[in-house]
């Protein structure tokens, strides 16, 4: 990623490790744990679409992580991103009682917020609504519901960040249609084969091009049920 961890950094990953075992057992957060199944699974997977952030760390980030679960991408960004401000969303209260006390425990709590809520309430929400650089979400819905849940949530300069596994042609047109609908541009997809046969991801960035019509997000599971790229119209 042409990235290195500083030591602190470093010792905080290791320390977040010995948490998720400690809450796993508990709550069964994730079953990327151990091995290379946490660092590169959970680690590097949550941060490799942050390459440019990381590179060249701007002086104050605003980011939300929809639909966080274990904490991850959220807690790996807050960690790797000091100057960033992180707000977790999640509907399940008790993962997200787990993620705070996970970022408590590293020191992060100041710079971490926490919100237990559906995505679809947090785009319509003041406290959230065109108020963040970044938002992502990481093995949540199909491209265009992800869509809908975070690019209300833009700042009129902020770019949404889809993680992916695969992704087709079919699945960008599908994309392409939403964006239009949501006012947002769909950049380019950027790959990469995970380390140790991992597999392929890809990360997909939308930007705004118009303030986000407020009709969108959409009621709490209607844009699940009825995906904007499947539409003609909305």
């Amino acid at each position: 990623m042409g990235w290195q961890p500083t030591a602190l950094q470093a010792s905080q990953f290791g320390q977040l490790q010995e948490l998720l075992r400690h809450w796993n057992s508990r709550l069964n957060l994730t079953r990327l744990v151990e091995a290379d199944d946490y660092w590169i699974g959970q680690v590097f997977d949550s941060l490799w679409p942050l390459q440019p952030w990381l590179t060249a760390p701007t002086a104050e980030l605003s980011v939300i992580d929809v639909g966080t679960g274990g904490g991850f991408p959220g807690l790996a960004i807050a960690i790797a991103l000091p100057q960033a401000q992180l707000t977790l969303v999640d509907s399940v209260g008790r993962k997200l009682e787990a993620v705070g006390a996970m970022a408590e425990e590293l020191g992060l709590g100041e710079r971490v917020k926490l919100r237990c809520e559906r995505a679809e309430k947090s785009g319509r929400e003041k406290a959230c609504r065109g108020r963040f650089q970044l938002a992502l979400a990481r093995a949540v819905a199909a491209a265009p519901v992800v869509a809908e849940y975070l690019v209300p949530l833009l700042t009129s300069t902020g770019t949404a960040l889809l993680y992916r596994g695969q992704w087709s042609s079919d699945d960008a047109e599908q994309l392409g249609r939403a964006a239009q609908l949501l006012k947002a541009q769909v950049g380019e997809a950027r790959a990469l084969e995970l380390p140790r046969g991992r597999g392929q991801r890809h990360v997909i960035p939308l930007t705004p091009q118009a303030p986000c019509p407020s009709s969108y997000p959409r009621a709490v599971g209607v844009p699940a049920k009825q995906p904007l790229g499947q539409q003609a119209s909305a």
